[in-house]
Formats: C-alpha cells, structure tokens, sequence
C-alpha cells in the first residue's frame, strides 16, 4: 500500500494569497534587502542556484537594495563570506559560508546514492576509496579538474584520459580517471567527494574552474555532523518554501522518499500541519502565526532570471503557474525561464538582450497587466540597466497566444 500523510482535523486553514505573502517575504521578494545583509539573505532563499553566475548574480539582484555588479564577486572571491559549491539536487548554487555546512552536508544523500551506482558498475568499492582519498587530499587549495585528476593518476598509477563527459549534451572533453574498462569524469569526482567532505569552488584559473576543501579556504569554517546538518537543512527548506510536503522536501534536495521521511520524522514535534483550500501541507511550528498574519499589501513585482530559487522549492506548481503556460516556464532539459513574477504568480517570461549601451527587455505576459503593474515592470527593468551599468533601458511587451 503507498504511503501517505494524514491530514488530521486541528489542521489550520490558510489561503494561497497568505502562502504567497508568506513566502514572498521569506525570499526578500516583497521588499529587497541591504547589501550588507548579503549572506543572509542568500541564506533564507534556500541558496542561489549557480550553474550560471551570471543567473545567480539576478536571483540576488532580485532581493538586495542596490547591488551592484562585482558584489558577489567580491564576497565570493575577497571576503570569501559567500560560497559557490554543490549542495541541494547536486547542483551548483550560492551559499553563506557560515552555513556551507549545513547545505552541503544536510543534502549529501544525493551523493551517497551515487556512490552506489558507481559501485554497482563496476569500479570496486577499495579503487573507489582511494581514488577519493587522493582526489579530496589534493585540495587544499584550489586546482583545476584536470590538476585533481593528474594527481590522482600519478598517485594511483591510473591511466588519465579524455571523453565527451561534459554533461547537459555537451561533446566537450573533460579529463577523466580511468579504472580497468571504466572511467570516471574528474568533475564526477567532485560530485561523488559530497558525500565524504565539503568542496567548494575556488576562483577561476583562466577559463576553468577550480575546487578545494572547505575547511582550507574558508576563514570561518564550521563543520557540521550529518544528522545535525540535514535537520537544519530541513528547518531551512520549511523557512523559505513551507508549507511543504516531504515530497516537495525530496524535489528539492534531490534525495530519495524514504531518507526524506526519516529527516522529516525527526522534526515533527516541531511542524505544524495546514490546510491550504484542500491541500495538507506542513510548516514549522514557529512560523505558524507569521504564516496567517502574512498578506500582500501592494502589487509586487520582480523580474527574476534563469533557475530562481523561488520557482524550484515544489512538485505541485499551479500556485506559481497555471498549468496552460507550465512549459513556457519549466522548459526542457530542467532549464527555468525567466519569468515575471506579480504577487507571488508567473505571469509571464521575459528575456534581455544588450545593444551597445542600451538594454533592451521584452516581456511576454500571460494575460492582460494592469497599469500598475505595466509599470512596475518598467520599474524593474530601470533597476536592472543600473545594475547592468547605468544602461538605457527599452522595455518592450509582446502577448503571445
């Protein structure tokens, strides 16, 4: 028999509208931040998806008063109070360094399922071992993959080669480590070291990435135990997304139903069970008033870019977006439009595209704006140009069926 969550009658009543506000808030959309609150702020949106810098850069935009380009940067690269590394869904995202722990550690269940599907094909689990354990040891300072995997070659006596391994279709070749009939990508490595340690991105050496250990390059690294860290990870989830199922948990952390189950067991003297028009849901007990009391005072309106955060937190989407224009959102191969968000709904994409010193934005919405929020969006794309560089900015609508 399937599973499922009991909704229980002392289940609290709530709209979507609140659930909007709710998490409208929670993610800095409903007013943006400080930029001396930077980390913070990265750290309650869950993270910003990095796959592309560029992308997340605007997710922070999005939320931070007054960003200017190079921030991120800097606090990447410089102060070294941001963190770029491999967490949630073994993706690339920002995160505060202070709570790099807690994100990369508390999602490791990705990584430690891969593990087991490397070892069922055929590398054995010893091969495996030390091929991590020369591999983590390298990093204690930032090298390239192809440095990583030159080291572990010669340490292994391994031949090192070159295949289309680059991911996303790419026939790019990546340096790999070759052991017997198999190989091993080296940016694979990386992944599979997740579930041993915490890496994380060092500064780029020229047009290729480098990776090193946590503890050798962050300032104020704090360790942080499994279980310690995939509660936290959880009470994190919840604080931006709630209310949420142990579904929507899994999606976003990328690890199996029933290692979610057991994390979310652990928690439940601390949830709250809700009841939004029909759909059960939990959110932590603490939030439960801020949860009724939230409300969207005025029209809010954010441009927000490839991969946002706010958009990859749930299975169930039709609160985001209605289901007729889903794909124009979620497109293929787990690519995210751009979208334009009002009171917490999609409704609409856009993109921009640079010419000379103007920026030129063409929004496509979903259904007739309003004035008001016609010229929000005008307002956004104003705030975008400054960030871009004090572009001239020409916002273009164009309403497709």
């Amino acid at each position: 028999m399937k599973r499922r969550e009991s909704a229980p009658s002392a289940a609290s009543l709530v709209s979507w509208e609140g659930v909007r506000a709710f998490r409208l808030r929670r993610h800095h959309l409903d007013q943006r931040g400080s930029r001396n609150s930077l980390p913070v702020i990265i750290g309650d949106m869950g993270g910003a998806q990095a796959q592309v810098l560029s992308a997340a850069e605007l997710s922070v935009w999005a939320r931070v008063h007054g960003l200017r380009k190079g921030d991120v940067e800097t606090a990447l690269w410089r102060n070294r109070t941001l963190a770029k590394a491999w967490s949630m869904r073994r993706t690339m995202h920002l995160l505060p360094s202070t709570e790099l722990a807690a994100f990369v550690r508390g999602s490791a269940r990705r990584a430690e399922k891969e593990m087991r599907w490397v070892l069922r094909h055929g590398i054995s689990e010893t091969t495996l071992e030390q091929v991590l354990q020369v591999a983590l040891s390298s990093l204690d300072e930032p090298i390239t993959r192809t440095e990583m995997a030159e080291r572990v070659c010669k340490r292994l006596a391994l031949p090192m080669r070159w295949e289309a391994a680059g991911g996303w279709g790419s026939d790019r070749k990546v340096p790999c480590v070759s052991i017997g009939r198999r190989y091993l990508p080296a940016g694979y490595i990386v992944h599979l070291l997740g579930a041993r340690a915490v890496v994380c991105s060092g500064p780029n050496e020229g047009d290729e990435a480098t990776f090193v250990r946590a503890e050798e390059w962050l300032p104020e690294w704090h360790d942080m135990q499994p279980v310690e860290a995939e509660d936290e990870i959880l009470r994190r989830y919840l604080r931006s997304f709630g209310p949420a199922t142990v579904q929507d948990f899994v999606a976003w952390t990328g690890m199996t139903l029933a290692d979610a189950r057991g994390i979310w067991a652990r928690q439940a003297e601390d949830l709250a069970l809700v009841n939004v028009e029909g759909w059960p849901a939990w959110i932590l007990r603490r939030d439960l008033s801020d949860l009724k009391d939230a409300a969207i005072e005025r029209p809010t309106v954010r441009l927000l870019p490839y991969f946002d955060s706010f958009l990859l937190g749930h299975v169930r989407r039709e609160h985001l977006v209605e289901s007729i224009h889903h794909r124009r959102v979620y497109r293929n191969q787990g690519w995210i439009a751009p979208v334009v968000l009002v009171d917490g709904k999609v409704e609409g994409v856009w993109e921009q595209h640079r010419d000379g010193d103007r920026l030129n934005v063409r929004v496509e919405p979903f259904g007739r704006l309003s004035r008001i929020v016609a010229s929000a969006i005008k307002g956004e794309a104003d705030e975008l140009g400054r960030f871009a560089g004090s572009l001239r900015v020409s916002v273009a609508f164009h309403r497709t069926s």
